[in-house]
C-alpha cells in the first residue's frame, strides 16, 4: 500500500514571498480550497513544510 498525501490550499498567496508562491504552484495548487494528491516522498514533504502555514495535509493509504 503506497502512502499518498492530500494537500489542501487553505491560505492566500496575496502578500506572500515569491518563493512560497512558486512552491505552491509546483505542488499544483492554484486556487484556494483546491486539493491535490501526491506520493509521499521527502521532496513533497519539504515543499509542504515550507508552506505549512498555507496548507492542510492528510495522509491517505491506498
Amino acid at each position: 500500500m503506497a502512502k499518498k498525501l492530500a494537500i489542501t490550499f487553505t491560505g492566500s498567496m496575496i502578500g506572500r514571498p515569491e518563493t512560497q508562491r512558486v512552491t505552491l504552484r509546483t505542488l499544483g495548487l492554484r486556487k484556494r480550497e483546491q486539493t491535490v494528491t501526491h506520493n509521499d516522498n521527502p521532496a513533497i514533504r519539504g515543499m509542504v513544510k515550507k508552506v505549512s502555514h498555507l496548507v492542510e495535509v492528510k495522509e491517505i493509504n491506498e
